[in-house]
C-alpha cells in the first residue's frame, strides 16, 4: 500500500543548518541543491557535483548554488518534493522512483519492462517528460529540466543462481513497488531498502539478492558480499533534474535558456557516460577486462537467456503499467492514458 510519512523536525533543522550558501560574488543569486547519494558512484562524483559546484561557469549565469548530496543532509531521498515544495531547497537531482509515492505520475518514466536498454530508456524518457513536468509545476511548484539515467538495474545475489525464475523463495532487495510486484510475480519476496542500507543488509542475510545499476554496486561494494549477477534490465534508473518555479521566476527568459541548456548538455554528457559505465562495471565486478572505472571483483555472470528477457519485458503490460495505472488514476485521471498514448507505441502497447 502506498504510504506517506512526514519528514521530521529534525531533518528539517539538519537541512537549514547545513545547506547555507557558501561566501560567493555578493551580487550572484544563490541556490540551494539537493544532489544524488554519494554512495550512488561515478555519476554523482565525476558529472553531476563538479556541474554544481562550478555552477556559474557550466551555465554562464551569476547564480551560485550549495550542492549537497541527500545522504550528507538528514533527509530521505523519498522527501525531496517535499523539501523543494516548503522552499527548503531550490534545485534537486531527483531520485524518481524514491518519490514516485508522492507523485505516482513520475513512475510513468520507468515502468519495470518498459525500458530495457539505453535507446528505448531515452524515447520513454522524452516521450512522457512533458506530462511529468506539468504535473509536478501543478502540485509542487517544481519544473522538471530534464531527465538521465544510471543505467539498466540488474540483479547481483549471495546465493546461487542460473535463470532470472531462480528468484523464487528469495528475499531481493528492491526500490519502488511496480519493481516489488514485479519480484512477487516471480515468487521472490520483495524488501523496500534504501541504497546506503543494502550492502549491510545482504552480509546480515536480510537479503538474498538486490537490484541495482552494475556502477553503483562496484562503487558500494555490494560485490564483496554477494556470489552472481545477472546483467538483465529491469529498469533503466531514470532520475530528473528540476527547479523550483519560484527561483525559475526570478531568471530573466534569456537566462532561463541558458539555464535550461545547461541541463541539457549535462544530460546529454550522462546519458554517454552511464553507457560507457554500464558495460566497464559488468567486466569490473566479473574481474573481467577492461576495467577502468571501478574495482575487480570475482561474481558469475549468469548468462540471460530468451525465457528472461521475455519475462521481463511481458512484465509491462502483466504487472508494472496496470499496477501503476490504478494508483496513478487515483490522483491523476489522465495518467495512464496519457501514458498509453505516448509511450505505449514504444514498447508496443495500445
Amino acid at each position: 500500500m502506498l504510504f506517506r510519512h512526514r519528514f521530521s523536525a529534525f531533518a528539517v533543522a539538519a537541512a537549514l543548518a547545513v545547506s547555507v550558501c557558501a561566501p560567493s560574488h555578493a551580487d550572484n543569486l544563490k541556490l540551494k541543491a539537493i544532489g544524488q547519494p554519494l554512495a550512488t558512484g561515478l555519476i554523482q562524483k565525476n558529472k553531476e557535483q563538479p556541474f554544481f559546484e562550478n555552477f556559474a561557469a557550466r551555465t554562464g549565469l551569476p547564480i551560485d548554488v550549495d550542492y549537497k548530496p541527500i545522504d550528507t543532509l538528514g533527509i530521505k531521498d523519498t522527501e525531496q518534493l517535499r523539501v523543494m515544495k516548503t522552499g527548503l531547497f531550490d534545485l534537486v537531482s531527483l531520485r524518481v522512483s524514491q518519490n514516485s509515492r508522492d507523485e505516482p505520475t513520475l513512475l510513468g518514466l520507468d515502468l519495470v519492462g518498459a525500458s530495457p536498454d539505453y535507446v528505448t530508456g531515452r524515447k520513454v524518457g522524452k516521450a512522457f517528460f512533458q506530462t511529468v513536468d506539468e504535473r509536478l509545476q501543478k502540485q509542487f511548484g517544481v519544473k522538471l529540466l530534464g531527465v538521465w539515467p544510471f543505467g539498466p538495474q540488474i540483479l547481483l545475489c549471495s546465493k546461487p543462481i542460473e535463470k532470472l525464475a531462480d528468484v523464487k523463495g528469495l528475499k531481493v532487495r528492491v526500490y519502488d513497488q511496480n519493481l516489488a510486484k514485479f519480484i512477487e510475480s516471480l515468487g521472490g519476496t520483495p524488501v523496500p531498502l534504501a541504497f546506503p542500507d543494502t550492502h549491510q543488509s545482504l552480509s546480515l542475510g536480510v537479503v538474498d539478492c538486490a537490484i541495482t545499476g552494475p556502477s553503483s554496486a562496484n562503487s558500494a561494494g555490494w560485490p564483496e558480499v554477494t556470489t552472481h549477477q545477472l546483467p538483465i534490465g529491469f529498469q533503466m534508473a531514470l532520475n530528473g533534474y528540476a527547479i523550483t518555479l519560484k527561483a525559475w521566476k526570478q531568471l530573466k527568459p534569456d537566462q532561463q535558456v541558458k539555464l535550461q541548456a545547461a541541463f541539457d548538455t549535462l544530460g546529454d554528457d550522462i546519458w554517454k557516460y552511464s553507457e560507457e559505465l554500464f558495460q566497464d562495471a559488468l567486466n569490473c565486478n566479473a574481474g573481467k577486462d577492461p576495467c577502468t572505472t571501478g574495482k575487480k571483483f570475482k561474481l558469475k555472470d549468469v548468462a540471460v537467456s530468451p525465457a528472461d528477457v521475455q519475462l521481463v519485458r511481458s512484465a509491462v503490460g502483466k504487472v508494472s503499467l496496470p499496477l501503476w495505472a490504478e494508483v496513478c488514476d487515483k490522483t491523476n485521471p489522465t495518467c495512464s492514458q496519457t501514458w498509453r498514448a505516448t509511450v505505449g507505441p514504444i514498447v508496443g502497447l495500445k
